[in-house]
């Protein structure tokens, strides 16, 4: 078993915050063999878009090291934070079996670390091939605190399709022009939607439609008639993304680090948190052609950033300065039509080597709105929401409040009053929740930190049910700690008694975050085979600030392999 080592470090100087990543080794099974890399560490200011701004970012990276390992390879990273900030880091699609501890979420399975602290992250990659990543889970520092994870097959092994000539990450990012985390905080303050955002970038860089960036523009170089994969990441906090290159089609071949059957496509739909591996094959003219992302949103009433942030691939052989790249046909910002059917489209492989194993009897079955809503304005006080009031949001008109302890020491070490364990099964009052005037009584949600509690090795059916109260709109809903089988999805209202009867139990595709249409329903699957506390969320990040998320807590088997591992001694406290 190999082991990858970190060492990141939150430094501020002169008022610049840096995330730095400072040494890496990797060490095989003779100490003999153990190779060492050292980083450069870099404080600086990054420019973007004509404006000298002080981020965070890791090792001066925007976006962060992408981090390479094998299946089967243990991590241990150890953050010093030098910051003024809070800080975690989560280890996006990791199912961290048994280590809990090193999930990453404030509040849930951690208390932040604390400037001028530390913690050591220890993990290791299980049955997992393909893309994920990793990123800050404290308030909006994920805009710029974030990287890829690359995990190869084991050694001797193969993928489950023919060698590519070269690879290339490409992480989709959100950016502002303000200070993100100041952007959340007034937001909050207000009770209004925040600013939107006032770019998107690839791998860092806004592209030449943007003022400023001709010289930025991410440049991806190829040769002709070769096949090369692609790791694609949406790091967007708020937005999905449509991703297409001009002239080319490719075949979507893993999603969320799980194998998928072959999808051929022009045209990628992929959502905040999600990751999708595709193979290009360069069989165009050669030339320059661009690599764009551009906004998709499902609701008219909701505000976006409606730029568009482009790359560019360009053959060998062809000149930068003669030859302009070629435009893509985007599609619309509001194509939901081009959405469903990229999201249906996909499916597990199912192959001898990567099985399905979908549940079929159902312990736990959950049926959960999620949603917005709003809170009246407390009195004394001016709020710019909808109508005067505050934005929130909910599960099962649930408002979720977060602890000021972890949920999952609190859990472990028997502390009270935290939380309570009565998140309900249904929504506590049937209404029709997508209907286009949704009486007003039901628009303000209760708030409280109510947990899911779900015994080991339990099969489990979630049902995510949309509402149109004040806007509908998609939800892409995260499960930290496991991946889940997606079942089937549909509009209007869930039918639990004719609905099932179509659902996909032979090869539906494998995820970690999924998309729940505008006002309709997504159907998941998974056995409860991972003891901790698991946050469930919507991953758009101004959701998951109004309270859209929830706990789920799983509890511990009757072995010892089958239950959580000791808290670690450095672990942080609040």
């Amino acid at each position: 078993m190999s082991v990858t080592s970190r060492l990141l470090l939150i430094g501020c100087l002169g008022g610049v915050v840096i995330l730095v990543a400072a040494i890496a080794l990797h060490m095989s099974k003779t100490p003999s063999n153990v190779h060492y890399h050292t980083f450069n560490i870099e404080v600086s200011t990054v420019k973007r878009l004509c404006k000298e701004k002080n981020i965070v970012t890791v090792n001066g990276q925007l976006p962060g090291p992408t981090l390479h390992v094998r299946n089967g390879d243990t991590l241990v990273v150890k953050v010093n934070n030098r910051a003024p900030y809070n800080a975690t880091i989560h280890w996006h699609g990791v199912r961290q079996i048994r280590t809990g501890w090193s999930d990453g979420p404030e509040y849930i399975t951690q208390c932040p670390i604390q400037p001028g602290g530390s913690y050591t992250y220890r993990f290791s990659i299980d049955d997992k091939e393909g893309t994920l990543w990793w990123h800050a889970h404290v308030s909006w520092l994920r805009a710029t605190v974030h990287g890829a994870l690359v995990i190869y097959p084991k050694k001797d092994t193969s993928y489950p399709f023919a060698e590519p000539k070269g690879e290339a990450t490409i992480i989709l990012g959100e950016w502002w022009n303000s200070n993100p985390i100041d952007v959340v905080n007034e937001a909050i303050l207000s009770g209004a939607g925040p600013n939107v955002s006032d770019a998107f970038t690839i791998n860092g860089q806004p592209g030449d439609l943007y003022p400023c960036s001709n010289l930025d523009t991410f440049r991806l170089p190829v040769m002709l008639g070769e096949t090369y994969l692609l790791r694609i990441v949406n790091a967007a906090l708020n937005t999905q993304l449509f991703f297409k290159i001009a002239e080319h089609d490719f075949i979507v071949v893993a999603a969320d680090a799980c194998y998928t059957k072959p999808y051929s496509t022009n045209v990628l739909v992929i959502a905040p948190g999600q990751t999708t591996d595709i193979l290009l094959t360069t069989n165009a003219e050669v030339g320059r052609y661009y690599m764009t992302a551009t906004p998709y949103s499902s609701s008219d009433l909701v505000n976006f950033d409606t730029s568009e942030t482009a790359a560019i691939l360009e053959y060998q052989n062809t000149s930068p300065t003669l030859q302009s790249p070629i435009f893509p046909d985007l599609p619309l910002p509001n194509d939901t039509s081009v959405a469903k059917s990229f999201r249906t489209s996909l499916r597990s492989l199912d192959s001898t080597l990567y099985p399905t194993d979908v549940p079929l009897r159902i312990h736990e079955d959950v049926i959960s709105t999620v949603g917005l809503g709003l809170n009246p304005c407390p009195l004394g006080q001016t709020c710019q929401g909808p109508n005067g009031q505050r934005f929130t949001a909910s599960m099962n008109n649930i408002s979720f409040v977060m602890p000021t302890v972890s949920i999952l020491e609190a859990y472990y070490s028997g502390i009270n009053g935290v939380f309570t364990t009565d998140f309900p099964d249904s929504p506590p009052i049937s209404f029709d929740y997508t209907a286009q005037n949704i009486p007003a009584s039901l628009w303000t949600p209760v708030p409280g930190t109510k947990v899911k509690v779900i015994e080991f090795n339990s099969n489990v059916q979630w049902v995510f049910q949309g509402t149109n109260i004040v806007a509908g709109e998609d939800h892409p809903m995260h499960l930290h700690g496991y991946d889940f089988y997606v079942v089937g999805e549909g509009s209007g209202n869930y039918d639990p008694l004719l609905d099932p009867v179509d659902f996909n139990l032979v090869d539906p595709p494998k995820r970690n975050t999924v998309i729940v249409p505008v006002n309709g329903w997504t159907a998941i699957r998974f056995k409860a085979d991972n003891p901790g506390a698991w946050l469930l969320h919507c991953h758009l990040d101004v959701h998951l600030s109004w309270g859209l998320k929830t706990v789920l807590l799983v509890t511990n088997g009757n072995g010892v392999l089958d239950a959580l591992e000791t808290p670690p001694q450095d672990f942080p406290v609040c």
